[in-house]
């Protein structure tokens, strides 16, 4: 918080132009904490209901625990996404009780342990979709969801799917992570009447075209109820489908 920020807000409480409560709100604002490299929004959980997180890819691990340390200050939970297995021990190093997720290649630390609400189901047409759907997972674990996770449940063997159904129907909101072709979206959403995100991945060969095949067979699927985030992004999907099951344990409890 500049000095300059805080005495014109000051002045205008002063001067009976806005009310404290209104200048304690616009303190919360504008609020953050200022590094070399970086300007963590400590006020972003207060604005939205979630926290910065730390995009890991492109960041150095001294970056990395410099945001780490500065959003632990605050008392706020702490997910780095994108961390190779090399750069996680260097970050370790320096902020150790942040847990390393292998498979996710995620980081996180908790204040307190999330209380979890409603259910996110999480539904993989192949194992090697499993990386982005771990990162949805954990990342819907850390914002306070029940996950349920339904892995390697694609159409080439779509018995697999049907055995699955009541399980999947039991969620407020569904992820579906495909690569190839990207079909199984359309296959889950044709089936159930919750909100589907779909994520395409970089996984299949050549023509898959490092995730464009699916994505774009998302983007024209014939199943309604289907909105699709960016190529590989887990974490994306995640962060919606909180939001949706939150709003809807919302009105639940109305």
């Amino acid at each position: 918080m500049k000095q300059a920020e805080l005495l014109n807000n000051l002045k205008k409480v002063a001067a009976h132009e806005i009310t404290p409560q209104q200048a304690a709100e616009k303190l919360s604002e504008i609020d953050f904490t200022e590094l070399n490299y970086a300007k963590i929004d400590t006020a972003r959980k207060k604005r939205t209901g979630y926290p910065e997180v730390i995009y890991g890819a492109g960041k150095t691990p001294e970056q990395i625990s410099g945001i780490a340390t500065a959003l632990k200050k605050q008392g706020q939970p702490v997910l780095v996404t994108r961390v190779t297995p090399e750069k996680a021990t260097k970050v370790q190093e320096k902020v150790s009780d942040l847990n390393y997720n292998s498979t996710a290649q995620v980081m996180i630390w908790e204040p307190q342990p999330a209380t979890h609400i409603g259910e996110i189901a999480i539904v993989t047409a192949g194992t090697s979709d499993i990386q982005v759907a771990e990162e949805a997972a954990v990342t819907a674990e850390l914002f306070g969801n029940q996950v349920t996770r339904i892995y390697d449940v694609g159409v080439a063997g779509i018995q697999r799917l049907f055995a699955k159904l009541n399980v999947i129907r039991q969620a407020k909101v569904i992820i579906v992570i495909a690569g190839m072709e990207g079909a199984l979206v359309s296959v889950v959403g044709g089936l159930v009447d919750q909100p589907v995100i779909a994520v395409p991945t970089s996984i299949g060969y050549g023509s898959n075209l490092n995730g464009m095949t699916p994505l774009l067979g998302m983007l024209n699927s014939c199943s309604a109820g289907i909105s699709v985030v960016n190529i590989d992004n887990g974490f994306g999907a995640a962060y919606n489908a909180s939001m949706i099951n939150h709003l809807a344990s919302k009105e639940a409890a109305r």
